[in-house]
């Protein structure tokens, strides 16, 4: 029997993404999958009902008779409470869940027997690079925060020469060179800016360097296995703040994108850094969802401090909803053939590490260790 796919409407306010595309559910029923989408899931990313139809997916119009009778709910944002009742027990439920942001969804999910992969939890290996959330959601969310950076700024990006004389580029600042960081660097660079990026991560420097940008350099090297930063010494951080803090305070836009996996982002860019800064110059925060790097950011707002804004965009993939939405459900459809085959039996295979590190829970029982302390430290 065909595995039923559920797709349903994001209830997130603000959220425009949805979790399948027409063109990833029509390859979803060629491969033997029965797709049931939610009338209207896609209409915010433009995706109307009828491209639906023509993949050959179903339209429901029963929301609880799309949960229900689902074997497998693919989304873009964690479930809430009240789709995780109207799940079946033994149903699967795949997309970003967030487990330390939204415990008690995960003793829900226990609770009512619904098993969960967290995409956000795939390894960062070689193999898993086609089911990547991470990498290609964040490539959206730097692109474009070079463009909000540049609409909020009050100078010109490029050089441009007129009758009356020259304008100088902007000087463009971004902090942490992951993903975010270097598609925002790309970005500036083809507005015109010059560019300068810092990262504790001494191998980010070729590739900041490859895009035509300035990397700030210290004698550190703070990279971990699987491409993250650990937490820098005491010494180390003195040395990084003045550096950090020279840079921003003769950049035009800063742009930060620093953050650590499940954990509050760090503070790189103080108020007193931001007091040295023009007026007239702007930070885009990318890290505000997670606390920020900035300690005058607030989520979703812009703040303006002594002539400088901060804004702090949340959600920043959904303002570019089409492109966020088929490159997230490309990478969903490589990942879902993994935990199912042929399409006709869920068959996932422990011995894969990308299954074995992206399950959140499984009969019942919280398989991702930090998780799993997190919810009996808070009992």
């Amino acid at each position: 029997m065909a595995i039923r796919v559920a797709v349903p409407k994001e209830s997130v306010p603000g959220e425009r993404r949805v979790a399948v595309t027409p063109d990833v559910a029509a390859r979803m029923h060629k491969q033997g999958y029965e797709v049931w989408v939610e009338r209207g899931a896609g209409l915010e990313a433009f995706f109307v009902d009828e491209a639906y139809e023509r993949a050959g997916a179903k339209l429901i119009d029963d929301r609880e008779a799309l949960f229900a009778e689902a074997d497998l709910v693919l989304k873009v944002q964690p479930p809430a409470e009240d789709e995780v009742a109207l799940m079946r027990e033994g149903s699967i439920v795949v997309g970003f869940l967030q487990p330390h942001k939204y415990p008690d969804r995960v003793r829900r999910l226990i609770e009512k027997g619904v098993n969960a992969f967290a995409l956000e939890l795939i390894p960062r290996i070689t193999r898993a690079q086609a089911m990547d959330v991470l990498s290609s959601q964040a490539t959206v969310a730097g692109y474009q925060a070079a463009l909000l950076a540049a609409e909020l700024s009050p100078k010109f990006f490029p050089m441009l020469t007129y009758a009356a004389g020259t304008i100088r580029p902007a000087l463009v600042l971004v902090l942490g060179a992951g993903v975010a960081g270097l598609q925002a660097i790309a970005t500036a660079r083809r507005l015109g800016a010059l560019v300068e990026a810092y990262d504790v991560r001494r191998a980010a420097g070729e590739q900041v360097r490859s895009l035509g940008a300035k990397f700030l350099e210290l004698d550190i090297d703070a990279e971990t296995e699987g491409g993250y930063a650990r937490e820098l010494t005491e010494e180390e951080k003195a040395r990084e703040r003045q550096m950090v803090e020279d840079a921003v305070a003769r950049a035009d836009v800063v742009i930060t994108t620093a953050q650590i996996p499940g954990r509050p982002a760090p503070k790189l860019v103080t108020e007193a850094m931001v007091e040295r800064m023009r007026p007239g110059a702007v930070i885009i925060d990318l890290a505000a969802e997670s606390g920020g790097n900035c300690e005058l950011t607030v989520p979703g707002e812009k703040v303006v401090h002594r002539g400088v804004t901060i804004y702090g965009p949340t959600n920043v993939p959904s303002q570019l909803a089409v492109h966020a939405s088929e490159m997230y459900a490309k990478n969903l459809f490589n990942f879902i053939s993994l935990l199912t085959g042929d399409g006709k039996a869920l068959q996932p295979d422990w011995d894969d590490e990308i299954l074995a590190k992206s399950v959140l829970v499984w009969d019942s029982v919280v398989k991702h260790e930090p998780t799993r302390k997190l919810l009996e430290e808070a009992e």
